[in-house]
């Protein structure tokens, strides 16, 4: 009998179809992408390493993490001007200290924030630029050549670049090879510099990177060039140290704190529960949002359903003088509710992965589908209509069949 009325009402059921789906599609779209960018995320701080250790200035930890224009992981200056004084605080000093301590295997630093541009085949490309050293790929083992070689010390005008810059539109065609001639053209200090590379390697394709170097977009050159060509005078955005031992990787963290003054230090455990955090508030929120979506597609089912309810007064009444409980009729009202959240919970749930997919896709994210997911939305869309039509239903149930019958 719920199936037969909601047949005969095609249009208003197919508006409460609507709404729970676009519910649905909101709740599972959201939490599927925020989870495909927790996991991308989560891959790129295992790049770190459970024995590495990146040391970068200053004391206020969070916002270095929260915004790399504080001196933080990438320490973009923001424009093809280069300005040192605004990126660096760690210095030779710090590096001495460093490889003196110990239980400290290797330290690494290196410098980010260089930015400048090149023409290769008419097309004017911006970049930015990081200096490292040779032994950048010791401790970044996540980060592997796809063409070409490494560093080596004795490179000066040479660079190795991000897999999106070799391939910059969708990899049909190669820009830049091995053994291709850049000519990087910047602002350093309100003057006009030009710096002649060549090609020596391209990294595999791996997404964004944390800290100098790596990641698609990378533009690594060699640290004593990087210093000359933007006169830095031998300061780093970071560095980056690898522990003999993993499980003193907490002690030796506090060890460095206190042997360098202005500095912070960033685990991969530290980073992941950080970004945890950040993650979860950015959930709830999404989720929150896709709630009252879901939430105002329960009120149109209470204002449809109680409209069906005084339309139909006269069939309650018939039902009710042939033999039909009370019961009867609010289990049938709530049969409605029941089917229309199935309906639109699944609708929505298959929408949403599909729109999640889609933007993913768009914005380099791989969304998250889950059955789990799917279930929880549908069991959701389905409790919502349920609830929604409860009062709906419980008037149906109670009124009087000859009051009823009496109805026009």
């Amino acid at each position: 009998m719920a199936f037969e009325s909601l047949s005969e009402r095609k249009f208003r059921f197919a508006l409460n179809l609507l709404g729970i789906m676009i519910g649905c599609a909101a709740v599972t779209g959201l939490i599927s992408l925020t989870q495909g960018m927790n996991n991308e995320i989560t891959s790129q701080m295992g790049i770190l390493g459970t024995s590495t250790i990146t040391v970068i200035p200053g004391t206020r930890l969070s916002s270095m993490l929260a915004s790399s224009q504080e001196g933080g992981f990438m320490g973009s200056s923001g424009g093809s001007s280069f300005n040192p004084a605004t990126t660096s605080e760690l210095d030779w000093r710090d590096i001495d200290i460093l490889e003196k301590m110990h239980g400290i295997d290797l330290v690494v630093p290196g410098v980010s924030g260089g930015q400048g541009t090149y023409i290769r085949k008419g097309v004017t490309f911006s970049v930015s630029v990081d200096g490292i050293t040779d032994r950048y790929f010791e401790i970044n083992e996540a980060d592997e050549i796809l063409e070409g070689r490494e560093l080596l010390r004795s490179d000066k005008a040479v660079v190795i670049i991000g897999y999106s810059l070799a391939y910059p539109f969708d990899g049909e065609e190669q820009y830049l090879d091995v053994g291709d001639r850049i000519k990087l053209t910047t602002k350093v200090n309100k003057k006009e510099k030009t710096l002649s590379l060549r090609v020596v390697g391209i990294l595999e394709e791996s997404g964004s990177s944390i800290g100098p170097g790596g990641g698609d977009e990378s533009f690594m050159i060699p640290l004593r060039t990087y210093e000359q060509f933007f006169e830095t005078g031998g300061e780093y955005t970071s560095i980056q140290v690898k522990a003999v031992d993993p499980d003193f990787i907490d002690q030796l963290s506090d060890e460095i704190e206190d042997a360098l003054e202005g500095v912070s230090v960033i685990t991969s455990e530290l980073a992941m529960s950080m970004v945890d955090s950040i993650l979860g508030t950015v959930e709830a929120v999404l989720s929150g949002i896709a709630g009252i979506s879901l939430l105002v597609a329960g009120v149109g089912i209470i204002n449809t359903m109680t409209v069906s309810v005084m339309e139909r007064t006269r069939e309650i009444g018939v039902l009710k003088a042939i033999g039909a409980r009370s019961s009867d009729v609010l289990f049938m009202f709530l049969s409605e509710a029941v089917m229309t959240g199935i309906a639109g919970g699944a609708m929505g749930a298959v929408f949403g992965f599909m729109l999640s997919t889609f933007v993913g896709n768009y914005v380099g994210v791989t969304a998250e589908v889950s059955l789990s997911l799917g279930t929880i939305t549908l069991l959701f869309a389905v409790i919502t209509c349920v609830i929604s039509g409860l009062y709906p239903a419980w008037r149906a149930s109670n009124l009087n069949p000859v009051e009823a019958l009496r109805s026009e």
